[in-house]
């Protein structure tokens, strides 16, 4: 049960928030005790000076190391130190349960454009952000770790199990709630939570908050705890499918063969077979193998005809649905031809590279290269596609036609992935498994 240590430049900010509603009762009745400590009052500055201008220039004013560091020393149980900061490490329920198992909590509330960085080499000072916003400073961000660590204190709640059974706390969103009146302009408590049965009660809100979760966060379904049930309502649950706005294009010509020197390579059957069921795994659009060469274009109608109107097809149907995504195309204008016609509105592409371009000459002068993230929300707003390189990587021309390049597979470290690896990853940090 930590006492909070608040180092501010504005402790009247909490008067009201700590004087109201739980908050207000728990400080009464000694459950939260609280302790401010104003840089101001520790400065040497006749005029009571705790900012200056940055080194090296630049806007704003940075927040002296002086003055904070007499205000810290000044706290005689400092306990663990939280610095509350935009970059920081984001705040998490996880975290705050660790918090609220300290005795003493400090928190440093930043202003301007932040503190004088050696502070954090003089204490054990930890970077925390609220969420991925900029605030006026940190009193607000620093009010929302305080309250979310004390509702955890026995006796703040009242009822112990509400403060840990809640959104966050067991790795899903809550589920809805409902009071009285039983209709409200029409709108009617759902029938299960009037029935009485407990275990049907407690069946329809694990599901509700899945379908929250996947609704709003779904990211954090990546790491929540899971039941097969759970994954059985995911499934079921109608949601947006931005893969099918997204396609690969696999181009064999034109493609880097070596230094200046352009060409076409070769089709490969493992390509093709895993490149289609990577695309119906992930629910994405057609695959267009591009390639002008008629014997290779043979050869690709032949493995097409085989799994998904011969023998292969027949045995196995799992595979004749991932071959059923191939669109063959002699070029890349055809294989865009083609998606226009199937969405109504012309694909942006996108290219892939096993190469860092340098500042200033990446294929769009000025652009950084693309994240998955950035490649998501194209295809929340249209189609994609996705363009491979084969050989040694996709032609000048080709990267021309790109609106824009995704930053490498592996760019810290060894980076000659085969196609279909580098495929398989791409679609995954693209799409997921619940998008």
């Amino acid at each position: 049960m930590p006492r909070f240590h608040l180092v501010t430049l504005f402790p009247e900010f909490f008067e009201s928030p700590l004087s109201t509603a739980l908050m207000g009762r728990a400080r009464e009745a000694g459950i939260v005790e609280c302790s401010f400590h104003d840089p101001r009052q520790f400065s040497t500055d006749k005029h009571r000076h705790v900012d200056d201008r940055p080194y090296g220039g630049g806007p704003g004013m940075v927040m002296q190391g002086e003055p904070l560091a007499r205000a810290l020393r000044s706290i005689e149980r400092p306990g663990r130190m939280l610095f509350m900061a935009p970059g920081g490490r984001p705040l998490t329920q996880d975290m705050v349960r660790d918090l609220a198992r300290e005795e003493d909590l400090t928190i440093v509330c930043g202003r301007y454009e932040g503190i004088d960085a050696r502070l954090l080499q003089l204490f054990p000072l930890e970077p925390v952000s609220v969420g991925d916003i900029v605030l006026n400073g940190g009193e607000s961000a620093a009010l929302s770790v305080l309250e979310a660590v004390a509702r955890l204190m026995p006796g703040f709640m009242g009822k112990e199990e509400s403060g840990d059974d809640e959104s966050f706390s067991h790795g899903l969103l809550e589920y809805p709630h409902y009071t009285r009146p039983e209709s409200l302009e029409g709108l009617s408590v759902p029938e299960v939570l009037q029935s009485g049965d407990h275990a049907r009660i407690a069946q329809w809100r694990r599901q509700e908050s899945v379908r929250a979760t996947l609704r709003m966060r779904p990211e954090m379904l990546n790491e929540a705890p899971l039941y097969r049930e759970d994954v059985q309502t995911l499934a079921e649950t109608p949601r947006d499918r931005p893969g099918r706005n997204l396609s690969f294009c696999l181009v064999h010509y034109p493609v880097s063969l070596g230094p200046k020197k352009i060409g076409a390579s070769s089709l490969t059957n493992l390509d093709i077979h895993d490149i289609a069921r990577i695309s119906r795994s992930y629910a994405m659009g057609s695959f267009y193998p591009v390639t002008p060469l008629r014997d290779q274009l043979r050869v690709l109608e032949e493995i097409l005809r085989h799994w998904t109107r011969g023998p292969g097809g027949t045995g196995n149907a799992d595979r004749a649905q991932a071959l059923g995504l191939v669109q063959p195309a002699t070029s890349l204008e055809e294989a865009v031809a083609h998606m226009t016609a199937q969405h109504g509105t012309r694909p942006r592409l996108v290219a892939s590279s096993a190469v860092w371009p340098a500042k200033g000459k990446a294929s769009q002068p000025g652009r950084m290269p693309m994240t998955p993230r950035d490649v998501r929300r194209w295809c929340d707003q249209g189609p994609v596609m996705l363009c491979l390189g084969t050989a040694q990587g996709l032609a000048p021309e080709v990267l021309e036609q790109c609106e824009g390049t995704l930053r490498p597979v592996r760019f810290l470290g060894y980076n000659h992935l085969s196609v279909r690896s580098a495929a398989a990853i791409l679609a995954d940090r693209i799409l997921g498994d619940y998008y």
